[in-house]
C-alpha cells in the first residue's frame, strides 16, 4: 500500500511548524529531523518507506526554514526553543512518544529531547553528529579534535572553525550564501568521495580565507551534483531560502552559550537509557566519527547504542537513501520490535 506524502501546519501562540506526513495517523510516529540549510524535503526518500512499513513519518521544516514560523532574533533559534517547538510537534500529532531522527542541527535536537524529555521517546536515531552531553559547542567538541590532522598552530579551531566565523561575522557569512542562492544550493549538497578522507575540511580555514567562498564573494557556480539533488529538488530548496533568506539557519550556530546552560540543566539525564542508534558518515569531513574522538562522549553515556557506517558524504540520507533506510528498518525492527504493526 502506498501512501501520499501530506502538508499539515502545528500552530500554537507562539510557533508554527509546517511538517510533511505519510503513512496512518494512528501508527506510530518517526519524525525525521533536518539540520542546515535543509527542509522537510531532505528527507522525500525516507517518508514514503517508513511508511509502507507501518510507521506515521513525519518531518517538519525547522525554526526558520521553509514554511515554519521565522523569529526575528538570533536568540530564538536556541535549542530550548526548537525542543519546544517539536514537544508542541508530538502534541499536534496527538501521541505520547515518537521515535525520533535527527541530522546535521537536527542531531543536536533529537540529542536534547532525549535529555530533557526521555517520556517523549521511544527511541532516538542521528546521522553524522554525535551525542555531546554539555551541548554540542565549539568549546565542547574542540577538545575531541584529531590534532593529527589539524595541528593546533595551523588549526587552532580545527574543522570547527566555520562555527566561530559565525560568531565572529554574522552578516558576512549570511550574505556570503544569499548572494547568490541556487550557486549556493548546488555548491553545499554536494556528495563525496573516499579521496577526501585524511585530508582537512574546508571548515577549517574559513577565517583565514575571509569567509567561506573568500573576502565579499558568493558560492562558485558549480553543476547540480545529481547524487544528492534533482533539478526539482534544487528549485525547491532555492525557493524556500528566497522566502526566508539564511538570518534564520545562521542564527542555530548562535546560541552555543544557552545551548551549553540548557544542557547543563539537564545534567541528572546526560546517560540515555532509550535504544539509540547512530550511522557514521564514512567522507563527512567535518563530522569525521569514524577516526578521531568524536563519538567517546556518546558511546560513555549511552546505554543501548547500535552503530553502523554509511560509505557517504555528510548529506548521507539524500545521497544514500537505501543504506540508510535499510539500517533505520535493521534498528527498529531490532531494538523496538513493539512498535511494528502486526
Amino acid at each position: 500500500m502506498s501512501f501520499p506524502i501530506l502538508e499539515n501546519l502545528a500552530k500554537t501562540a507562539r510557533h508554527a511548524t509546517f511538517y510533511l506526513s505519510c503513512g496512518a495517523a494512528e501508527a506510530t510516529p518517526l519524525v525525521f529531523i533536518h539540520g542546515w540549510p535543509e527542509l522537510s524535503i531532505s528527507w522525500r526518500h525516507q517518508l514514503p518507506a517508513f511508511a509502507a512499513l507501518g510507521f506515521r513519518a513525519v518531518a517538519p521544516d525547522m525554526r526558520g526554514y521553509g514554511r515554519s514560523s521565522v523569529h526575528p532574533r538570533c536568540e530564538d533559534y536556541a535549542l530550548e526553543e526548537i525542543v519546544a517547538d517539536m514537544m508542541e510537534l508530538l502534541a499536534a500529532l496527538g501521541a505520547k512518544q515518537a521515535v525520533w531522527v535527527g541530522h546535521d542541527w537536527g542531531a543536536p535536537v533529537v540529542w536534547s529531547i532525549a535529555q530533557h524529555h526521555p517520556e517523549a521517546c521511544s527511541g532516538v536515531a542521528n546521522l553524522c553528529v554525535p551525542y555531546i552531553p554539555e551541548g554540542f559547542a565549539v568549546e565542547t567538541v574542540l577538545p575531541l579534535a584529531d590534532r593529527s590532522l589539524y595541528p593546533a598552530e595551523r588549526f587552532p579551531a580545527a574543522q570547527w572553525d566555520y562555527q566561530l566565523f559565525y560568531r565572529e561575522n554574522f552578516a558576512a557569512a549570511r550574505a556570503s550564501f544569499e548572494a547568490n542562492l541556487g550557486a549556493t544550493v548546488r555548491a553545499l549538497f554536494r556528495s563525496a568521495a573516499p579521496a577526501s578522507k585524511g585530508k582537512p575540511a574546508r571548515t577549517a580555514s574559513v577565517r583565514a580565507n575571509g569567509s567561506w567562498f573568500g573576502p565579499g564573494k558568493a558560492a562558485p557556480d558549480l553543476p547540480r551534483d545529481p547524487a544528492i539533488l534533482s533539478e526539482e529538488d534544487e528549485r525547491r530548496y532555492v525557493v524556500a531560502l528566497e522566502r526566508n533568506g539564511f538570518f534564520g539557519p545562521d542564527s542555530w550556530y548562535m546560541n552555543w552559550k544557552a545551548n551549553m546552560d540548557y544542557a547543563a540543566r539537564a545534567k541528572d539525564g546526560w546517560r540515555l537509557r532509550m535504544p539509540a542508534l547512530f550511522l557514521h558518515a564514512e567522507y563527512d569531513a567535518v563530522c569525521e566519527t569514524l577516526h578521531s574522538r568524536l563519538a567517546e562522549p556518546m558511546r560513555a553515556h549511552c546505554d543501548n547504542l547500535t552503530e553502523a557506517a554509511v560509505a557517504s558524504g555528510h548529506w548521507m540520507a539524500q545521497e544514500k537513501p537505501v543504506e540508510v533506510n535499510a539500517a533505520l528498518a535493521k534498528w527498529l525492527a531490532v531494538q523496538l520490535p513493539r512498535l511494528w504493526p502486526l
